[in-house]
C-alpha cells in the first residue's frame, strides 16, 4: 500500500471477535469527518455564494462526488447505515436497536466499521456527533457509560460538553451554555459575536486536534479517527462573523417552493416549526425564508471552518501523507423546496448529501463524478484504501474504480424512512409508500419532483421496483 496515501472521511459498527494485529503504522490512517444536516449547497458543488475554502481545497485534492445519497433522511438511520454499511433501522434508535441486538446474540451481528478497523490493529476515536448521540451514550443526558451506541467499536468515544454540561445539552446547544429544554423557548436562529468555542463544535474541535496530536505520535499503529461536527444542525446558531459574510449577499430563488399536489412524503416541518419564530413561518413570509437560509449559510461557513482547523492540524503532525480524508454529510436538508424546512422527507432534497475522498496520488484529482453512489459504499471504500480485507457482509460496493476513474458507473441508491422507501436511478425516483401508493418522477424533466408520472409509465415502475426489492433483499 502506498504510505502517501491520505484519506478523511466525514460520518461514523461494532464487533466481539478478537482482534489482530495486522496493521502497522505503513498503513494509511483514516479521517473521517461527519457534517449534520449538510445539503451539497457548497462552492465545490456549485453554490458560489457559499464561503467554504476548506471543504473547497480538500475538494481540489480529491474526488467530488455530486450524486451521493444517504440511506435515511434522519440522523441516527443515517450515521447506522454509514458505520455499518449495511441497509437497517429507519429511526434515531438504530444503533442502539442494534447494540441490544449484539448483546443478546453477538456473533449473528457482523463488526461496525470502526470495529472492524480495531480488529485489524487500528487505534479508533470518535469525537463529536460520530453516531447519533454525541459521545455514543444513552441515559437522560447521554452520559451513561452503561449504555453504549456502538459496543465494542472504539477505543475512545469523546464528547466534551463544556459549558453545556452534558451531551444532551450540547447537541441543541447555543451560545455561551444554552441548553434546550423548551425547544418553543429557543430561538430557531442566532449569530452571538464572540470566537469559535462560543458555540459546541469550538469545544469539541479542540479535543479533536488533541486527539490527532495523540494518535499521530503513536510509532506503532495507525488511526482511525471519526470528528462529528454539529452544524449546520438546528438550531441556526454561529458566531456573528459567519453570518457577517451573508449579511448583504444575494441567494438565488429557491426552486419547487410549493406544497406539492397528491399523497407523498411531504410533512409539516415538524422539528423546525417547534422552536420560536417570531410568529413568524418562512412558506408565508419571504424575507423570513431569506433571513433562515442566510443563518444555515452561516452554520456551514462555521463548520467548514472547523474542517480546516483539522486539515491544518494533520499537516502540522505531519501524517497528512499518511492518511485518508473523506468528508461525508449525515443527509440533506430543506430550505423551502417543496414548502418544507427540515429533512425527513424522501424527496432528493432530502437525501441528497455532499460525499468528498481525498488522497495524495490520487489520479485526476480535483475532478467530480456524476455517478450515482451511496453512504453505504464507504466502509468498502475505505478497506481498499488501506490495504484492509474486505468484508463479505456490507451491503455496499468500492468506490476505487470511481476514484480511478471519474466516469466509471455508479448504481442505484436506495433509502427508506418509517412509511416509505425509495430508489434513485440515473433518470428517475420512485418512492413506495407502505399502503401501495407510488410516486414516480422524471430527473430528465423541468418538473423534477413536482409530477407524479407513476400512472402512465407502469412498466418503469414494476422494473426500478424489482430493483428496490432486490438490493434491500438480505445477503
Amino acid at each position: 500500500m502506498n504510505k502517501s496515501i491520505c484519506f478523511i472521511i466525514l460520518t461514523a459498527l461494532s464487533a466481539t471477535a478478537p482482534f489482530s494485529s495486522s496493521a502497522d503504522k505503513s498503513n494509511p490512517n483514516v479521517l473521517l469527518i461527519c457534517v449534520d444536516d449538510l445539503r451539497p449547497e457548497l462552492a465545490c458543488y456549485g453554490a458560489s455564494y457559499i464561503e467554504s475554502p476548506n471543504i473547497d481545497r480538500l475538494a481540489s485534492t480529491g474526488r467530488v462526488f455530486r450524486r451521493h445519497f444517504v440511506q435515511a433522511p434522519t440522523c441516527g438511520a443515517s450515521r447506522a447505515a454509514l458505520l455499518t454499511g449495511r441497509y437497517g433501522g429507519a429511526g434515531n434508535g438504530a444503533l442502539f436497536q442494534r447494540a441490544a441486538q449484539l448483546q443478546d446474540n453477538p456473533e449473528s451481528i457482523p463488526a461496525s466499521m470502526p470495529a472492524w478497523f480495531r480488529q485489524h490493529g487500528y487505534t479508533t476515536v470518535s469525537v463529536g456527533k460520530v453516531s447519533h448521540h454525541p459521545g455514543g451514550r444513552g441515559g437522560p443526558n447521554w452520559d451513561d457509560d452503561t449504555e453504549l451506541e456502538m459496543p465494542d467499536s472504539w477505543d475512545r468515544h469523546l464528547l466534551p460538553s463544556g459549558l453545556w454540561r452534558h451531551p444532551k445539552g450540547w447537541m441543541h446547544g447555543l451560545a455561551n451554555g444554552e441548553i434546550r429544554t423548551d425547544a418553543g423557548k429557543m430561538d430557531v436562529f442566532q449569530a452571538t459575536e464572540g470566537s469559535d468555542d462560543v458555540y459546541p463544535d469550538g469545544v469539541s474541535i479542540d479535543t479533536a486536534l488533541n486527539q490527532l496530536g495523540q494518535l499521530s505520535a503513536d510509532p506503532q499503529k495507525p488511526f482511525f479517527l471519526a470528528v462529528g461536527i454539529l452544524r449546520p444542525h438546528l438550531p441556526f446558531g454561529a458566531p456573528a462573523k459567519y453570518f457577517d459574510l451573508y449579511r448583504d449577499a444575494q441567494l438565488p430563488p429557491t426552486p419547487h417552493p410549493t406544497k406539492p399536489l397528491g399523497k407523498t412524503t411531504w410533512h409539516k416541518s415538524g422539528e423546525f416549526m417547534k422552536y420560536n419564530r417570531w410568529g413568524r413561518n418562512p412558506n408565508e413570509d419571504e424575507a423570513f425564508a431569506i433571513e433562515v437560509r442566510k443563518h444555515y449559510a452561516a452554520c456551514v461557513s462555521y463548520a467548514d471552518a472547523q474542517v480546516g482547523r483539522l486539515l491544518a492540524k494533520l499537516e502540522e503532525t505531519g501524517e497528512a501523507d499518511n492518511t485518508v480524508v473523506v468528508l461525508w454529510g449525515d443527509h440533506g436538508w430543506h430550505l423551502g423546496e417543496h414548502a418544507i424546512w427540515g429533512k425527513h422527507s424522501l424527496f432528493e432534497e432530502s437525501l441528497h448529501s455532499p460525499l468528498i475522498v481525498s488522497y495524495p496520488g490520487m489520479k485526476n484529482p480535483g475532478e467530480s463524478t456524476d455517478s450515482i453512489v451511496e453512504s453505504l459504499d464507504v466502509f468498502p471504500t475505505l478497506c481498499d484504501l488501506t490495504g484492509l480485507p474486505a468484508p463479505d457482509f456490507v451491503d455496499g460496493e468500492s468506490l476505487l474504480p470511481l476514484l480511478v476513474d471519474p466516469a466509471a458507473a455508479g448504481h442505484p441508491a436506495v433509502s427508506y424512512n418509517g412509511k416509505a422507501k425509495t430508489i434513485r436511478s440515473d433518470k428517475h425516483r420512485l418512492i413506495l409508500h407502505k399502503d401501495g401508493h407510488v410516486e414516480l418522477y422524471d430527473h430528465t424533466s423541468v418538473a423534477k419532483e413536482t409530477n407524479n408520472i407513476a400512472d402512465a409509465n407502469s412498466q418503469l415502475v414494476n422494473k426500478l421496483r424489482t430493483m428496490l426489492d432486490d438490493r434491500l433483499s438480505p445477503k
